[in-house]
């Protein structure tokens, strides 16, 4: 009758214990594609092409300063490594949390001294060595060391996409630093050439007003223009040093605004690249480090929440403790003194003040705004490439329009001075050609760079590598 008894015990906590398992839920099945909300077939803004975004896209310029930079940027700056940092600790992280998947052993040797006085006896001393071990297993039944494991793997995951975000947005800001240096290099010549061309003109004035041709407010109006001028290389020039510095910090290199980075640029901004072909708008959350991040959070999210759920099961844990004293050293290695004991545990949480659902509660609400987060950055992400591709239509059509604006500037200007001198048109009117010479040619060395500037951000956008 007791063994009958026993075995039904037994066998209704076998069946307990299978409906616990049973009972609990895996991380769900997630796929990027279908977990960022809706996704177009094409891009709206694209057209076809038969370029494809290049793996390491800074070669596309063919410049080797550009690509000398980058690569400087790269090995030197502070930011990537403080991110590359954070990389190896998020790998060391894992080895941590799945430490408690394997037996914890410890070894504590000792040494005891004493001395014992008995009331009316003499005093007596004893010592003694120890050598004491002792070991610790959860074994993990069902999996929820693993599933904490896993969360912490897929978040170093994650940082390391960080990481290569980091270094694909480096690059980037590197490649648009340099541009930037090299059109405010560009800059400078232009207005040095149009002060050049105002100290002509007031040479001019100042000549006719000497023989009387003119008033003297024509040569007020032509020195005013001739600071303004001034005033606006000095601006120019300012903006060089601003830009050199930037870069510099970008570099791993002390601001100094050195002339070695000034001297290295190019004497003329490049011709964009081929227009890219943009591939399909789901290939974009497969590429993307951000993306791959924000993706990789919310299954780590999940996996929490899997061992979040685990910790309500029963836990098993395995136990061993020894070892021996004795007042002699060479007994501890005396297997015949060696005392330990094994024991194993089940532990079921039964009352935990609502901790435990508590906690399962928390990473399903964080797996919400993961989620919500990820499906918000696959938004932008598509913004960001359409809004590039169709900036890369307008500002080629805003450069042919100030291309021509150059030329027709260039050609009125000559009459204009020509026509000044006939006494045909008023100073106002040779100045006012003088001034849109010198926009139309700061427009357009402006929207030059924001092309490539652009191209950069599409880059960026589509998740190209360095």
């Amino acid at each position: 009758m007791r063994i009958t008894d026993e075995l039904a015990t037994l066998r209704t906590l076998c069946c307990t214990v299978i409906l616990i398992a049973t009972s609990c839920t895996t991380t769900p099945e997630r796929n990027a594609a279908n977990t960022s909300g809706v996704i177009p077939s094409h891009w709206t803004a694209a057209k076809p092409s038969t370029a494809h975004i290049m793996d390491e896209w800074v070669n596309a310029f063919a410049d080797p300063v550009l690509t000398t930079l980058v690569h400087d940027a790269l090995n030197n700056n502070f930011n990537l490594k403080a991110a590359a940092a954070r990389v190896d600790a998020a790998r060391e992280q894992v080895g941590i949390e799945g430490a408690g998947r394997l037996p914890q052993l410890s070894f504590t040797p000792g040494y005891q001294n004493a001395q014992v006085r008995d009331v009316g006896l003499e005093s007596s001393r004893f010592s003694a060595f120890e050598a004491l071990f002792s070991m610790s297993w959860e074994v993990d039944l069902w999996g929820r060391i693993k599933a904490s494991q896993q969360a912490v793997r897929q978040e170093a995951a994650a940082v390391s996409a960080d990481f290569q975000g980091a270094r694909l947005s480096l690059a980037a800001r590197t490649a648009q630093s340099y541009f930037e240096l090299i059109e405010a290099s560009l800059q400078v010549e232009v207005v040095e050439q149009s002060v050049k061309d105002r100290r002509t003109i007031v040479e001019l004035v100042r000549g006719r007003f000497a023989r009387g041709l003119t008033r003297g407010l024509d040569l007020r109006l032509v020195l005013t223009d001739l600071a303004n001028a001034e005033a606006q290389l000095a601006q120019a020039r300012n903006q060089v040093q601003i830009v050199t510095r930037r870069l510099e910090v970008l570099l791993g290199r002390y601001p100094a605004a050195s002339s070695n980075v000034i001297n290295r640029v190019s004497a003329d901004l490049p011709v964009p690249p081929a227009v890219l072909s943009a591939g399909l708008p789901s290939e974009l959350l497969e590429r993307r480090p951000d993306l791959i991040a924000a993706f990789t959070r919310l299954r780590a999210l999940d996996s929490r929440v899997e061992s979040a759920k685990k910790a309500l099961l029963p836990r098993i844990t395995l136990t061993a403790r020894g070892g021996t004293s004795s007042s002699d050293l060479a007994d501890l290695v005396d297997p015949r003194a060696l005392a330990w004991n094994v024991a194993a545990g089940l532990v079921q949480p039964i009352f935990t003040g609502g901790r435990l659902k508590g906690e399962i509660r928390l990473n399903e609400a964080r797996t919400v705004e993961a989620l919500n987060n990820y499906r918000s950055a696959a938004l932008n992400a598509f913004r960001e490439v359409e809004q590039t591709l169709a900036a890369e239509f307008w500002l080629r059509a805003q450069e042919q329009a100030l291309k021509e604006a150059v030329e027709q500037t260039r050609a009125s200007r000559k009459l204009a001075v020509y026509s000044y001198r006939q006494g045909l048109i008023e100073i106002l009117t040779l100045l006012d050609s003088y001034r849109s010479t010198l926009n139309a040619q700061s427009e357009y060395l402006l929207v030059k760079r924001q092309l490539l500037s652009n191209r950069i951000d599409l880059y960026l956008a589509l998740g190209g590598g360095v």
